[in-house]
């Protein structure tokens, strides 16, 4: 059976992990080495010369995320900024604009304004479901990327993957999707007319909170060329036991979302039922108005509930400080449940700003424990509320 035609967890175990022939070691091994031993100058051995150019390690995960994403290459970086980072820089020059979601992720947003602003690149924030508002930001500059995140971190909305790709390219310009909050076992953007996928492998695809990275996925050979270029030659790659334990978390997405996904719905079905909270931001909910689209383009709804509270501020805070099963702290999508206060902590960087986040909304990454836990500690955390 073809790769291509094989099952997601099937490729997930197997794309780029062929056993070792010399012992049949059914794990690859982790090469850590700097330098290949050429034989005669310019000879390389299977193409490897130097480190920052290629590593057998990091390149079976690059060939398991190429599989899992539909794409024909994939790129892995140091961070999910430094991909975004090396994707902007690979294929925009001054003078171009990206015109992105007005909920994005604070860091992308400060990356895109605050450090490459000043390398000439403009932005537009917009509110992606509403396609004339991108089609005339689009049309008003030179724009290259329209950048989209769907769910959106963390206001959970949902964007039309192939809609926005219609959009851009009649402009002439790229879509890119950061599929980090759904990963590619619940949605693959490529093969809804996205032009780039890109990821924080920190998340979802890692999965136990132990390892940073970032991840580009094309199928475009002249993307994927310029993209190699400035990952070879700025050299923000993914370190040898980074994208080991990468390429480990990424085996088990399939089993893992599933139940982020079920443990995710609980606790947003529990929240809607009570009276301290204003909103559930979930796009498994009926109520949800990207329920329906969330439906089409996604397998499942993942892991990732936000929810808004009557009480405002104080009330957010109050919760977000007194839970144990959930941890308050950064990051998302690892098997642990984590708690998140996005407007001092994650999104600190855009308060003030179109994309600020409400300050009565907490972000919650439901782990893989015991459904019955998570709501036995959020019970217990509203306790605290006045």
């Amino acid at each position: 059976m073809s790769a291509e035609n094989q099952g997601f967890n099937t490729r997930a175990v197997h794309a780029g992990q062929a056993f070792e022939p010399r012992t049949g070691a059914v794990v690859p091994p982790l090469h850590f080495s700097t330098t290949y031993a050429q034989d005669g100058i310019g000879n390389l051995r299977d193409g490897y010369e130097y480190g920052r150019g290629g590593n057998p390690t990091r390149d079976a995960l690059q060939e398991q995320l190429a599989a899992l994403e539909g794409g024909t290459h994939a790129y892995s970086f140091s961070s999910g900024l430094a991909a975004e980072d090396s994707l902007i820089r690979a294929l925009t020059r001054p003078g171009d604009h990206i015109v992105l979601g007005n909920d994005a992720y604070g860091g992308t947003y400060r990356l895109i304004s605050r450090v490459l602003g000043d390398w000439g690149i403009g932005n537009t924030p917009v509110d992606m479901a509403d396609l004339d508002a991108v089609r005339k930001a689009v049309a008003a500059n030179k724009t290259r990327f329209v950048w989209v995140e769907t769910p959106s971190n963390p206001l959970m909305k949902i964007t039309d993957i192939e809609a926005l790709a219609k959009v851009a390219h009649d402009a002439g310009a790229l879509l890119v999707v950061d599929n980090t909050f759904a990963s590619p076992y619940l949605q693959t953007p490529l093969a809804l007319g996205a032009d780039v996928v890109v990821h924080s492998t920190t998340k979802y695809i890692g999965g136990h909170s132990d390892v940073v990275g970032g991840a580009i996925v094309v199928k475009d050979a002249e993307l994927a060329e310029k993209v190699g270029f400035v990952q070879f030659a700025v050299g923000a790659v993914s370190g040898p036991m980074d994208a080991f334990l990468t390429t480990r978390g990424l085996k088990t997405l399939g089993v893992r979302m599933d139940r982020h996904s079920e443990n995710g719905q609980a606790v947003a079905e529990w929240l809607l039922q009570r009276p301290e909270v204003e909103a559930v931001l979930y796009p498994g909910l009926p109520s949800h108005p990207g329920h329906e689209l969330a439906r089409k383009q996604m397998k499942k709804f993942g892991g990732m509930v936000s929810v808004q509270f009557k009480g405002g501020e104080a009330a957010a805070r109050t919760v977000a400080e007194n839970t144990s099963v959930f941890t308050l702290a950064e990051s998302l999508g690892g098997i642990e449940s984590l708690m998140n206060y996005p407007s001092e902590m994650t999104h600190a960087s855009v308060k003030g700003t179109e994309l600020a986040v409400p300050v009565n909304l907490i972000r919650l990454s439901c782990g893989i424990e015991d459904v019955e836990d998570l709501i036995a500690d959020l019970e217990h955390a509203f306790t605290f509320l006045k």
